[in-house]
Order: structure tokens, then sequence, then C-alpha cells
């Protein structure tokens, strides 16, 4: 697993507790003695302090750090430990199908649903299947079409945030990036179903925004949502990328920062140690609280839901 430095003490401490395991499991006697039963208590226990002690005072890079983990759970993941019943849809209708951005109909608790999101790899095949979550205009447009049919049958969105925002290539711009991400803004702010948007990892830019507008906003503790990555801002504002844990602090990009301004309206809590330390406990998180959402927002008109949502996003900004 890939290890920061302020995770020193937690990889320290983790690797004690392997290595005498290990040692158990490997002589004759494979039962632990009362002394190794305490050390491995004392250990663990310790081992709990020290994550939540480190993973409560991250700091803003650190927190970046964190969302863009490797190991950390990808949509794909999502789907397999906290959905059922998945069929994907593909291709926009127009050019091609972009694996940036995959959906399809699914089931979460008793919530038949529309699930769309940003899909990065984990090895570097899938990573370039995927663009590395970059998607381009027709992973947009695919996103819409599903979008709409799940407006006409009348079916929640949930979409799953994660990317370091929308290719900027010359083929993407060529094919209508900016028109493509600004119609799905247009699009669902006036979609007349409910629209869950949860933050995973990082939500970068217009290329997170192209499918965040919604009734709900969730963030993963962890997760972080900006208008620009802080090496994009370090280079802009002082031309140098090194600045970028300075760029982090000034662009309040973490889920307390964003609850406090009121640009999210939830933030999801995450393991001790993060979501990539356990998976089964970050997908229950999640569930819970997407399952409390769709639940709060089923039945409600559309056209309430739709003015709330204009409403919503109408405020972001302004001095209240």
């Amino acid at each position: 697993m890939t290890t920061f430095d302020f995770e020193k003490e937690i990889v320290e401490l983790e690797t004690q507790i392997a290595e005498l395991e290990q040692a158990i499991a490997t002589r004759t006697e494979k039962e632990p003695t009362s002394q190794e039963k305490h050390k491995l208590e004392l250990l663990k226990k310790q081992l709990d302090g020290v994550k939540k002690d480190v993973y409560s005072k991250l700091t803003p890079w650190q927190t970046v750090q964190v969302a863009r983990h490797p190991d950390r759970p990808l949509l794909r993941d999502y789907i397999s430990g906290m959905f059922s019943e998945f069929i994907e849809l593909h291709g926009d209708r127009c050019f091609g199908d972009d694996h940036g951005i995959i959906g399809g109909f699914a089931m979460v608790g008793k919530y038949r649903v529309m699930l769309i999101g940003h899909q990065k790899g984990k090895t570097i095949e899938e990573n370039i299947k995927a663009n590395f979550g970059m998607a381009n205009p027709e992973g947009y447009r695919k996103a819409l079409r599903l979008m709409k049919l799940a407006q006409k049958f009348n079916i929640p969105v949930v979409t799953f945030v994660d990317t370091p925002g929308a290719y900027p290539g010359l083929d993407a711009e060529a094919r209508g990036q900016a028109e493509a991400i600004a119609r799905n803004l247009t699009e669902m702010s006036g979609l007349e179903v409910p629209i869950v948007v949860v933050v995973t990892g990082e939500g970068g830019s217009g290329g997170a925004l192209g499918i965040a507008v919604g009734d709900a906003i969730l963030m993963l503790a962890n997760s972080v949502y900006s208008v620009i990555s802080p090496e994009g801002c370090a280079s802009i504002l002082w031309r140098d990328g090194t600045k970028a844990p300075d760029a982090a602090e000034a662009l309040k990009i973490t889920a307390p920062a964003l609850l406090k301004l009121k640009l999210i309206d939830e933030i999801i809590p995450e393991p001790d140690g993060g979501a990539h330390r356990d998976y089964p406990k970050t997908f229950a998180n999640v569930r819970e609280h997407l399952v409390k959402h769709l639940k709060r927002l089923s039945g409600t008109a559309a056209r309430k839901l739709t003015s709330k949502r204009f409403e919503k996003f109408a405020a972001m900004g302004r001095k209240r």
C-alpha cells in the first residue's frame, strides 16, 4: 500500500502487528500465547488511537494526497460493494463510448437509481483506458443521455465524482468539451427527478461539476472539491508548482471548509486511516447516507425539486 510521510507511525504499528501475526501463523503451535494476545491487543488499540489522531488533524494538502490515494475505492468498487443489479449502458449516440464516465441502472437499498460516475483505474492499463478519470465530451453526453432516461422512467439520479478535471486535449476541445459540460449544468438544473451527488475522491473543476448539480451534495471526509487543482492554482498565482500546499490551504477545498461555506450538504465519515484501509465500512457509510437522502427526496414534486435546486446553486457565493 502507498503510504505518506504523515502516516509513518501508523505504518510502523501495522508492521509490528503483521510481523507478530506472521510469526504466530508460521510456527507449529498457531495459537497465540496469553502474552502474545495481550501484546496484539495493545498494539491494535494503539494503532486505532494513532490513526484517529493523525486523520483528525490532516492539513488541506495532506487531504489532497489521501483523496488521490491509488488504493482508494473507485466507482466499480462501490458498484460491487454497495449496489446490486447494475446494468451498464454505453455510448452517447453521437461519437462513442467514453470510459472515463460509466453509468447504468442499479439498486441501492430499496431504490432503483440511475448511477453515473467518473471511473479511474488501479493499473496503468486501466488508467489509460479510462483516461485517468478525465472524461471527454462524449462522456458528459453519455451522462446526460442516462439522466434523461432516468427522468423518462421517473427514477433518481446518483452521481459519484472522482476526477482531476475534464480532459483538456485538442480532440476533446474540437468535439465541444466546454459545450458538453455547460449543457449538463443547464439540463441537470431542470431535471425533474431527485439528484444525489457523492464526491468520493477528487472533485476537480468543471470536469466534476458536469455531473454534480444536485439536490444533495455529499462528500467523503477525506475527499476534495475545487475549481482548480492546488498545483494548477500555484502555477498561476505564484508560477511555482511547489507552492501547491499553500494553494490547497487558500482554496478551501476540504469537506469541513465546504460545509461551512454551505457548498455541500453533508460529510460522510470515513474509517480511521482513510477509505483505502477499510472498504466495507466505507461502503456501509456511503450507503447509509445515500439512502437517507433518497428517502428524503423521494415523492417530492418535480416543480419543487427544480425550484429548490435552482435556489441552492443561485445562493452559492452570496454573503449570508
